[in-house]
């Protein structure tokens, strides 16, 4: 029988490298994953509509630095950083309340140049689309040509799942462009999961971005 991998998780330690990065000897495995967890659920969460593509951790035995990709840093950072100060503020009162003792926390934001190639950011302007009740069709089909039309894209796949335009049996809606080599290791293939919310319930997004193919460390 045939099993769907995660387009991510199968790339890892070949093309794609790990979000969350520890170089702490004495590293307290449980808690350091917990706190991973919750610091990317708020982030997440509390910076929603700041279309966030990727949040990277790194750790050692003196500091943590969170790494926030995202097509809009001015807004992320603020007047003055003064969102970059809430950021560390927050994410720090969550590291104390699960027992990390004193956590040196470093707030780094990366701008993402090519938002239409990020699958995160597209998955979020299609739930934005969505929730602003343009119908979906429309929309995917906006999302992909907007995206194809970037030069390094070399396909595209899209699909959305649920109570569609507030039916009252859930269904499917799929669209593609181009390739997608889910099996090829060497494909740079970017996937993302995201929900909009309806007031008849979540739909379901996933993206799949197909980049080329990467041969050695340099083109990485």
């Amino acid at each position: 029988m045939t099993k769907i991998v995660h387009p991510y998780a199968h790339r890892l330690g070949i093309i794609k490298d790990w979000k969350s990065r520890w170089f702490s000897i004495n590293a307290d495995f449980r808690l350091n994953l917990k706190g991973d967890m919750l610091m990317r659920d708020w982030i997440t969460k509390n910076l929603k509509n700041q279309y966030i593509g990727l949040v990277e951790i790194e750790r050692n035995s003196k500091a943590i630095k969170v790494i926030i990709n995202t097509s809009r840093p001015g807004v992320v950072i603020g007047k003055s950083g003064e969102g970059v100060i809430k950021i560390k503020k927050s994410l720090e009162k969550i590291l104390l309340k699960i027992g990390e003792k004193n956590p040196n926390l470093q707030i780094e934001v990366v701008e993402i140049k090519n938002p239409e190639g990020n699958a995160s950011i597209v998955s979020q302007m299609i739930a934005e689309g969505i929730e602003k009740r343009l119908p979906y069709r429309r929309v995917l089909k906006q999302t992909v040509e907007k995206v194809m039309a970037v030069k390094d894209i070399k396909g595209i796949r899209i699909y959305l799942g649920g109570r569609l335009a507030g039916a009252d049996m859930a269904r499917s809606e799929e669209i593609k462009r181009g390739r997608i080599p889910l099996q090829t290791i060497r494909a740079d293939i970017d996937y993302a999961r995201h929900k909009a919310h309806m007031p008849y319930g979540d739909l379901g997004i996933k993206v799949w971005i197909y980049k080329g193919d990467i041969f050695n460390k340099a083109q990485k």
